[in-house]
């Protein structure tokens, strides 16, 4: 067993819940000042997704939030530049978004709130996503500072970057290409209710039935002999591994090439360029 400080791992029977949790003021601060927060949410990911794998007596994996709200980053991040820290960051990324393509077991999304960022990648990321009707999914990378949530600013709050944890791997597989780029490129939010009239998202349902609808998709997967319903999803999972395989590493290297470009050294230098004109 790990220990994790971003997450639980819920037990019942042959099912396992990861609770994402809130993220606390002193990991908000984390994450800004010393950019570990954000690799930490990933890396914790990976490792519960790997012992879950792992553990034979688990069949159905369940990613879900704590209270209302499944994730949503920070408003603003320091610029990198430190070689460690930026490790851990690719690192944490590569390992959540490539085992979220491996992994044979199934897995769910209960989107019991507000998915942004990585957590709404990892969303789209899941096999089942059941959410509440009214639970806003959005990758917030492309934003000007004008993707407000709930009377709030979220995510980049005055520059754009490439969506490099998964966006670019799983929206293009899970939307068509124009909506995809919509939802990338402009960083527009969507509802569960939305997706879920796009074929994006499996079941869209009010607050008060997304226990219900998620365990009945668990029990139903559970009835099902777990080799071949493990055969199954590697099978379908190929196509995600080879969009994996093709475009994450180089959107994750222009995120970074991105957060560079844009220090204050780098605009000094470019006299404008960037900005508003290649």
């Amino acid at each position: 067993m790990s220990d994790y400080v971003l997450l639980d791992i819920l037990r019942d029977g042959q099912v396992a819940t990861i609770q994402l949790k809130r993220l606390e003021p002193h990991i908000r601060d984390l994450m800004r000042t010393e950019k570990k927060g954000g690799a930490q949410r990933a890396s914790e990911v990976a490792r519960a997704l790997n012992e879950l794998r792992n553990d034979d007596s688990i069949r159905v994996i369940i990613i879900t939030g704590k209270d209302d709200v499944f994730t949503i980053p920070p408003s603003s991040y320091g610029h990198h530049g430190n070689p460690g820290n930026d490790w851990d960051i690719l690192s944490g990324v590569t390992r959540a978004v490539e085992v979220m393509c491996t992994i044979e077991k199934p897995v769910i999304a209960k989107v019991n709130g507000h998915a942004v960022g990585f957590g709404a990648n990892l969303v789209l990321a899941c096999d089942f996503i059941v959410a509440r009707e009214d639970a806003i999914i959005a990758d917030h990378h492309m934003s000007a500072g004008e993707l407000e949530i709930d009377g709030k600013v979220v995510g980049s709050a005055d520059h754009c970057m490439v969506t490099g944890d998964g966006g670019a791997v799983f929206a293009p597989l899970k939307m068509p290409m124009n909506m995809a780029k919509e939802y990338l490129m402009l960083a527009r939010p969507f509802t569960a209710k939305e997706l879920a009239g796009m074929g994006v998202v499996n079941y869209a349902v009010p607050a008060s039935e997304l226990d219900a609808k998620t365990d009945e998709i668990a029990q139903r997967l559970l009835k099902r002999n777990a080799y071949a319903l493990a055969m199954t999803k590697r099978v379908l999972n190929k196509q995600m591994l080879a969009q994996f395989n093709l475009v994450h590493d180089a959107s994750l290297s222009y995120e970074f090439l991105n957060f560079y470009m844009q220090t204050p050294q780098a605009k000094e230098l470019a006299k404008g360029r960037g900005e508003d004109k290649l």
